[in-house]
């Protein structure tokens, strides 16, 4: 019955009905690694020390997948999470790609501050 399904593989390998893994080669691991690791650092310079800012990678069958998560001291958390393209990791993430996340985790993450502690009249709109 194997022979029916696309993703068949050895025992142990890949489990009938899952798609294998996509490998990433270590120069594109570090490339994303040093992005994410960008995404953060500027996501903190945005917030007072009382955010707590973190990442989380991982490479499953649709390729790598980043997300990147803000822990507001009130409210709930804030996250964004990309899955690049295998091309894009050799190219690298644009600068302004990065900073537009990290200013929007930031930005929600105030918000959900903001929400919790109530009576906060914004000053801007």
């Amino acid at each position: 019955m194997n022979g029916n399904n696309p993703y068949a593989g050895p025992p142990g390998v890949t489990n009938a009905g899952e798609p294998a893994p996509v490998d990433l080669s270590p120069e594109q691991e570090r490339h994303l690694r040093r992005t994410v690791a960008g995404i953060v650092s500027r996501t903190e310079s945005h917030l007072p020390d009382s955010y707590a800012v973190g990442s989380e990678l991982s490479v499953g069958a649709e390729g790598p997948q980043a997300t990147v998560a803000v822990n507001p001291p009130a409210g709930h958390p804030v996250s964004a999470g990309f899955t690049p393209d295998l091309d894009d990791l050799d190219a690298g993430i644009d600068d302004a790609d990065a900073d537009e996340v990290a200013r929007g985790l930031a930005a929600s993450a105030a918000v959900q501050v903001m929400d919790a502690i109530g009576d906060v009249t914004p000053t801007a709109k």
